[in-house]
């Protein structure tokens, strides 16, 4: 690890940042694995100070003691740090303790196998949307939005169901302040075309995905509803365009709501 440490560190007070009193080292370390979260390739300690506006310093440091425990693995040879193993087992851990992974799996592989499509389950986690439980289907081509994964609420049909029906207040909130990120041409940008969007998901029940995430997928996705009738997780089909049509697609929307109705009646729910 001392080969990505700059010169400069051991003496010289070129380019550093003079680090506040008080700083919350435990909630930097946190940011820190979050950053990494978002990069799937990995990061230098370089660029990961950036994107934290940290001190090289406290940046390495960090790095440094997260590695140790095993929440951080890196990799000499591109000098880069990638997420390790500790985070994957404490992930899992949450999953049982909601009841993801022992109630959910069976539904989701239920649901795959009348479809022969990928299922995927997400919550809402901020302004993005994170896949907790997935199954793939027993074709070929295979859907990339592993658990862990963090995506756009606003390209996704999972998102567009969790903003849909989400609270009053919080769906009025992300419709003014979530950013409307153009990830492929057929991505929402507008937000007044986003906020129609969200009103027919509203209106039908469900929410779709036409190649707006990523060329060559569509998906159709339904929420889950608490008692007061909010999305506390979404559930969908994802294919690739070339083996099912938009209608063909939308046909398995009854059998992915009674799924969801069954998952949202013996998940807790937040």
């Amino acid at each position: 690890m001392g080969n990505d440490v700059p010169a400069d560190l051991s003496g010289g007070k070129a380019g550093r940042k003079k680090e506040p009193a008080g700083t919350d080292m435990v909630g930097k370390a946190l940011g820190l694995l979050v950053l990494l979260g978002d990069e799937p390739r990995g990061a230098s300690a370089a660029e990961i100070s950036r994107r934290a506006e940290l001190p090289f310093s406290t940046t390495y440091r960090l790095l440094g003691s997260l590695t140790r425990d095993g929440f951080v693995d890196y990799e000499p040879d591109g000098r880069r740090y990638h997420l390790g193993l500790r985070v994957f087992q404490l992930g899992q851990r949450v999953s049982n303790h909601h009841g993801f992974a022992g109630t959910a799996m069976p539904v989701l592989r239920r649901v795959t196998e009348r479809t022969g499509e990928a299922t995927i389950l997400s919550v809402r986690d901020g302004h993005h949307h994170l896949t907790v439980n997935k199954v793939d289907g027993p074709q070929i081509f295979r859907v990339t939005s592993d658990p862990g994964h963090l995506g756009s609420l606003s390209t996704t049909a999972v998102g567009k169901a969790l903003v849909a029906f989400a609270e009053d207040a919080e769906r009025e909130r992300l419709l003014e302040e979530l950013p409307l990120e153009a990830l492929t041409e057929k991505s929402i940008t507008d937000r007044e075309a986003f906020r129609a969007e969200i009103g027919n998901v509203r209106r039908r029940g469900y929410a779709v995905m036409d190649e707006e995430n990523e060329i060559g997928m569509r998906a159709v996705a339904v929420p889950l509803l608490n008692s007061q009738g909010h999305a506390f997780a979404s559930l969908a089909a994802a294919v690739p365009v070339f083996r099912l049509s938009l209608e063909e697609l939308e046909a398995h929307v009854p059998l992915l709501q009674e799924a969801a109705a069954e998952l949202a009646a013996r998940l807790p729910q937040r």
